[in-house]
């Protein structure tokens, strides 16, 4: 009985030494955290850090704290992590069970969302949290927000589209000038290739007409050369024939 009794005893002192240390970590965390917001000019992801590394040591000692889980998932987002952030209020969302918890959580995971420019996914957070508490002027002010920049998205995407087209469309104009063009050089260049081998078959053309020109007149002194020997052999034939009959 005695030692049941200073077993639990120790059981007791040692709960009291880890809730000690978690409140501990936790001061440290929402110190560091305080600092961290200081200075708004600019992110000091150094003070975050060290806030994020106390709330971790807290949560070892008491892993399923809400309010430790929600200030660790805060402290990330706020070193510029809204990825992991927003995975963070993903599993808080699914966990807690109380509204206004639930209204908190969904805010702060629309804002990680929309800081991916995941449009879609943080209009239906904050729709989410707005169906919880209708009257939250900060939730519908970012849900007009993203509403807006998502609009902007999908115009600035369209006007790209557009002017892809018509950077296509003007592409292909010049392409097709440019083959207009080569067919026209290409043209130009049979033109020029077929003058120029006429220019070298004239001279064979000439040529071919003038030895038939020569032949043709050596045929014509042939033919006259053989009219001249019948006439002389006709005349002779005659003067043969008018003397014999002179000398009958």
């Amino acid at each position: 009985m005695n030692k049941l009794i200073l077993l639990l005893l120790t059981v007791v002192i040692a709960h009291g030494a880890f809730a000690q240390k978690e409140r501990k970590f936790v001061r440290e965390g929402n110190g560091y955290y305080s600092d961290g917001l200081k200075d708004t000019t600019k992110l000091d992801t150094i003070s975050f850090g060290k806030a994020e590394v106390a709330y971790r040591r807290a949560l070892q000692i008491k892993p399923d704290d809400f309010h430790w889980q929600f200030n660790l998932a805060n402290s990330i987002y706020k070193q510029n992590k809204p990825d992991q952030a927003a995975s963070e209020f993903e599993k808080l969302a699914d966990k807690t069970k109380d509204l206004h918890e639930k209204t908190m959580v969904l805010h702060n995971l629309g804002n990680s969302l929309l800081a991916q420019k995941k449009y879609d996914p943080s209009i239906e957070a904050y729709e989410k949290a707005l169906r919880i508490n209708p009257n939250d002027p900060e939730t519908k002010y970012n849900l007009a927000y993203a509403m807006k920049m998502k609009k902007k998205d999908q115009d600035q995407k369209k006007k790209d589209k557009d002017k892809d087209k018509d950077k296509d469309k003007k592409d292909q104009d010049k392409n097709k000038d440019k083959k207009d063009e080569n067919k026209d050089k290409d043209k130009q260049d049979q033109n020029k290739n077929q003058d120029k081998q006429d220019q070298q078959q004239q001279p064979q053309q000439n040529k071919i007409s003038k030895q038939s020109a020569e032949q043709m007149l050596k045929a014509l002194e042939n033919d006259e050369k053989q009219t001249q020997e019948k006439v002389k052999k006709a005349e002779a034939m005659k003067a043969e024939k008018i003397k014999v009959e002179k000398n009958w």
